[in-house]
Formats: C-alpha cells, sequence, structure tokens
C-alpha cells in the first residue's frame, strides 16, 4: 500500500506534460505520429503531396520523432486532413498506428518500466518534445486518474479531429504499453457530438461525453500499480538513469548541441547523420556546420559524446552483448564500433565490462 501511495502522491504532484510556446512560426514541435496520418489518408485516397500542400513539411520527415515543425504548420496539417478526408473519422483511425517503441530510448525505458504508473511518471518527466496543438496534463484524484486537455490556441472546427487523433494514439500506446487494451472509465469532450460519434465506441469502447465543460480522460487509479509484460528492471534502470543524466548534464549545454543530444537520445532509426540531423532541425546542413563551428564544435564530436557514454552505459550495467551495444549505441559493425570504444575512452570494452555492476 505504502508504494501505491507513493506513486499516486507523485503522479498527482506532475506539472503539465507538453505546452507548446506562444511562437506560432517558431519550429519547435514534434512530428511523431504525423506519418500515421499521411498513410491513413494515403489509404483513404489521398496522396501525400496533397495533404502536404502549403504545409511546408517535406515528406522525408514523416515520422522523425525529432524532425521540428512550427504550430502553424501542424494546424495547417490538420486543416488539410480535416478538407480532404473522405472518412471523417480519420484521427482514430490514424492514432490506432501508434507504438511507443517510436519514442526510441525513451521508449525502452517506458516499456521496460516495472508498472503502468511507473511509465506514466517517466513518460510525462521526458517526453517533453512531442509537440502538441493541444496541452496535455496529468494528476490522480483520490481513486481516478486523470488525462486532461486543454485547447489554449483556440482550434474552433479542428478540436475534434486533434482530440481524437490525441486519444486515439494514446489508446494505442496504453494498450501497447501494458499488453491489453486499455479500460477508461470515460472521455469527456468540450465540443457538440459530430455526426459519426457512433464510431467512437468502435475505437475506444467506453462512454464518451460530448459538450463536456473539460476535455478529461477518466480511469481506474488501481491501474498504475500494474506490473508491464516487458519490464525489465535492469533496462529500465540503464535507459532512466542514462536519459537522466543526459537531459541534466546537457541542461547548461549551448542549445544546439542540447537540441542535436536530445535528438539522438529520441532517434528511432539510430545516430543521425548530419544531413539528416539538419532536417530534423529545419535548417540547411551548411547552416548546422556553421552554428556548431560557433559553438566550438564539430557534429561528429557530439554524437560520438552520446556514443561513448551510451555504450558505457550498457557495458558496465547490461548483461547485452558487445554486438548488441553496438547496434543500440548506432554501429553495424562490431569491429568498428570496438576501434571507436578505444580512441574515445582509451579501453576496451571488456575493461568496462569488467566494471559491469
Amino acid at each position: 500500500m505504502l508504494q501505491k501511495e507513493t506513486i499516486r502522491q507523485k503522479l498527482s504532484a506532475v506539472p503539465t506534460v507538453a505546452r507548446y510556446g506562444s511562437e506560432m512560426e517558431t519550429p519547435l514541435h514534434s512530428m511523431l505520429g504525423l506519418r500515421a496520418l499521411v498513410e491513413t489518408m494515403a489509404e483513404l485516397g489521398v496522396p501525400a503531396r496533397t495533404l502536404l500542400a502549403g504545409t511546408g513539411i517535406s515528406p522525408n520527415l514523416l515520422g522523425d520523432s525529432q524532425a521540428r515543425i512550427s504550430v502553424r504548420q501542424k494546424i495547417k496539417l490538420f486543416s488539410n486532413v480535416q478538407r480532404f478526408t473522405p472518412d471523417p473519422a480519420i484521427g482514430l483511425m490514424a492514432g490506432q498506428r501508434q507504438r511507443i517503441s517510436d519514442l526510441g530510448v525513451f521508449g525502452y525505458a517506458i516499456l521496460s518500466s516495472a508498472t503502468f504508473g511507473k511509465a506514466i511518471d517517466f513518460g510525462i518527466r521526458h517526453v517533453r518534445l512531442a509537440g502538441p496543438v493541444i496541452e496535455k496534463s496529468f494528476r490522480v484524484e483520490g481513486d481516478v486518474a486523470i488525462f486532461e486537455g486543454h485547447d489554449t490556441i483556440d482550434l474552433d472546427d479542428l478540436l475534434p479531429i486533434a482530440s481524437e487523433f490525441w486519444f486515439g494514439s494514446m489508446q494505442s500506446l496504453i494498450s501497447h504499453t501494458l499488453g491489453r487494451t486499455f479500460d477508461a472509465h470515460r472521455l469527456l469532450l468540450p465540443y457538440p457530438a459530430p455526426a459519426h460519434a457512433h464510431r467512437y465506441s468502435e475505437f475506444l469502447g467506453y462512454p464518451v461525453e460530448f459538450d463536456a465543460p473539460v476535455m478529461q480522460w477518466h480511469f481506474d487509479a488501481s491501474m498504475l500499480d500494474l506490473p508491464l509484460p516487458a519490464a525489465n528492471p535492469i533496462m529500465a534502470e540503464v535507459s532512466t538513469g542514462f536519459c537522466a543524466r543526459m537531459l541534466e548534464d546537457i541542461r547548461g549545454e549551448h542549445e544546439l548541441i542540447k537540441q542535436i543530444k536530445e535528438a539522438c537520445l529520441n532517434s528511432v532509426g539510430g545516430i543521425p547523420g548530419l544531413e539528416d540531423m539538419a532536417s530534423r532541425l529545419n535548417q540547411s546542413t551548411r547552416t548546422l556546420q556553421r552554428r556548431l563551428m560557433e559553438a566550438g564544435c564539430r557534429y561528429q564530436d557530439v554524437i560520438d559524446d552520446v556514443r561513448r557514454r551510451l555504450a558505457i552505459e550498457y557495458l558496465e550495467r547490461t548483461t547485452m552483448s558487445v554486438e548488441q551495444v553496438a547496434e543500440r549505441s548506432g554501429f553495424s559493425d562490431v569491429s568498428n564500433f570496438r576501434k571507436a570504444f578505444k580512441k574515445w575512452t582509451g579501453r576496451t570494452t571488456a575493461y568496462y565490462r569488467a566494471r559491469r555492476h
């Protein structure tokens, strides 16, 4: 009981998960999950070139959790989705495609958490780059756990589709984490029932209340104690510890270097190359190189630091093979990894493996 109350108290005190800035044109927002919208629309007969028209979003950045776009670009995309979709339940349909494994290193930590409550706690405190158009928060009131949304930029007629994509995605992500269907109590929405309201039960399976004064998602707080099927204490400790230390260390660094390191931590397809990183940060390769030079470093130095620290964490704190460590550190060839590691540290991988604890 003590542990249960501690988790609830901890989560009850957690502030807003993610909120956007007031600068509508600043490219600060993640594209995580947007590929799901594009792919679902394509299946409905609307090609990506049509959907992305006027957004300024490059197709090669879709689904990249670290590419950055502005609030205005994201709103324009939702507007295009609503304009061209032949199925009004598109938000719910696309949300079903989401997988928490898309979160990279953070995803490993969430999936390997001991309980659902600890996964939420970690996710809230660390996954801050999702770039929502709806402000989100989480709290616990007695026996009820509540996700809450706030339309602070007045989405008007786009609120339903943005909301449906949010809770459709969350339904999928939470179910994926739990290894079973997420059973909520009810969903309260601050807009009138749309014509396709009957489709909500098809995707969600629990009561939905429209024209509510708030946007809230309620579920039994006892679920916070549920053990997760992929729980792995060692991986959870390594992933959460590494993320916490890295995020703490980079807070005082140059903003550009901080952005690059956070992008590497959250990268899905391995450590990004220079051109890929430039695209993710919404700038040219030449501009990125110039800005790094002004900061007194090279791109290779930044990613090598991330790789080195990640490799040391895995070698010292897990039983993963050197081959697995190499892959997690962004190397496809273990021989090249060993050589690079020796260059970075002056030691062999065997030296750090012997220090494992």
